[in-house]
């Protein structure tokens, strides 16, 4: 008979039953429900045979009370491999500090590269990872995330425009590029420039070109501000009757400051609702394998009504590989709501100052308020909606290329 399949996996063992016509023996065990296999006589009273070990039990209860005698001569199977490697305590303990020691030391930063960057920046960044924690033996699960170390050396590190941390097994990899003051190059197409909407003309500066207008004149959206042709002479012929006028043709460079005006609508309520972080926190510790978190440290619910929470995963490596295994930091912050009322001066005042703040992100940076008035308002369903009357100082200027074939 073949070996039963799977029994290896859950053991097996081979027993010896002697006796008169001991054949009978395993007879009575395939009656009972036990699978017996490897049948063998060895002698006309004794026959040899293999058994699971689970039915072991059964075994000994048919072997009470008969004229047979039961022997186990041989154990084979994982189950008892495994008895066997536990009982070498030695072998064991060594093997269990060596994977620690392995996990240890695959979770500890090696070695830090920077590139892309000239010398001292790259000095100036190997100081701030210091600073932050980051150099050769630090303990990687104590360290913030990429993504926050790469915006902390953005802030603080003021000739970078850009850098990339990535961490690969035990070793930091840093691509930086470094922020670089472009001249704008000298455009070389004539053109000449136009205002982009209507206003008054606060101030100007004209680098090239001719200016068409002057302080203090009004202007509409397609006036000419400065013209890109240049008269540079005159000839008069005494045969020609028809005066010839010579123009240069220029890139007409400038800035044209004007007084616009722009209405702005806005509505505020009265009562609003907002929420702060107090500053009291909690922390938990969990270890996550395959999606499981096993708790560690910080057990029961948050002694917080209404709680934040911030989850960092650190991931735990094998050498290069990273194993399903991460440590858990979840951050419980207490969260607290608030509830309040405006009086209607108040939301005026806050109307006008998002009107303000809305506005300029839309004119840019270089705009400025010169003056508001509130020219309506009025209190509905508990809001109150205003329209603003603004006025600022902005470049108006827009490039209108010059066509020489024209």
């Amino acid at each position: 008979m073949r070996q039963v399949q799977g029994t290896y996996l859950t053991g097996y063992v081979t027993i010896s039953v002697k006796g008169t016509k001991p054949e009978m023996f395993f007879q009575r065990c395939t009656s009972h429900g036990i699978t017996v296999w490897n049948i063998r006589k060895i002698a006309e009273d004794t026959c040899e045979g293999n058994i699971k070990v689970a039915d072991i039990r059964t075994a000994r209860k048919l072997i009470r009370g008969s004229k047979y005698k039961l022997y186990f001569i041989d154990k084979k199977g994982y189950p008892f491999l495994f008895k066997r490697f536990m009982n070498r305590k030695p072998l064991l303990i060594s093997l269990i500090l060596s994977f620690l020691l392995v996990i240890f030391l695959s979770n500890i930063i090696w070695d830090v590269k920077i590139t892309g960057v000239p010398k001292d920046i790259e000095e100036k960044i190997s100081k701030q990872l210091t600073n932050y924690g980051i150099h050769k033996g630090a303990w990687i699960l104590s360290l913030d995330s990429p993504n926050t170390i790469q915006q902390k050396l953005v802030k603080d590190v003021p000739e970078l425009l850009w850098v990339g941390v990535n961490q690969k097994g035990t070793t930091y990899y840093l691509e930086g590029v470094e922020k670089l003051i472009v001249k704008e190059e000298e455009p070389n197409q004539p053109r000449n420039l136009i205002a982009t909407k209507k206003g008054v003309i606060q101030n100007m500066y004209v680098a090239k070109g001719l200016p068409m207008v002057k302080v203090n004149d009004y202007v509409e959206p397609g006036d000419l501000l400065v013209s890109g042709a240049l008269k540079v002479a005159e000839n008069n012929e005494e045969d020609d009757e028809k005066e010839d006028k010579q123009f240069d043709i220029v890139p007409a460079e400038g800035e044209i400051r004007a007084k616009t005006w722009y209405e702005v609508d806005v509505t505020i309520p009265l009562e609003y609702n907002y929420e702060e972080l107090t500053g009291n926190k909690e922390k938990k510790y969990y270890v996550q394998i395959a999606g499981l978190n096993v708790p560690v440290w910080g057990f029961g619910k948050p002694t917080f009504e209404n709680v934040h929470y911030e989850i960092i995963e650190k991931p735990i490596h094998f050498f290069k590989w990273e194993m399903p295994i991460k440590i858990v930091d979840n951050i419980l912050s207490e969260k607290k709501y608030y509830q309040d009322e405006r009086t209607r001066e108040e939301a005026v005042q806050i109307g006008i100052e998002q009107a303000k703040s809305e506005l300029l992100l839309r004119l840019g940076p270089d705009a400025k308020i010169l003056s508001e008035k509130v020219l309506h308002e009025s209190i509905e369903d508990g809001k109150v909606r205003m329209t603003i009357y603004i006025t600022a100082e902005e470049n108006i200027v827009e490039i209108q290329p010059i066509n020489q074939g024209d």
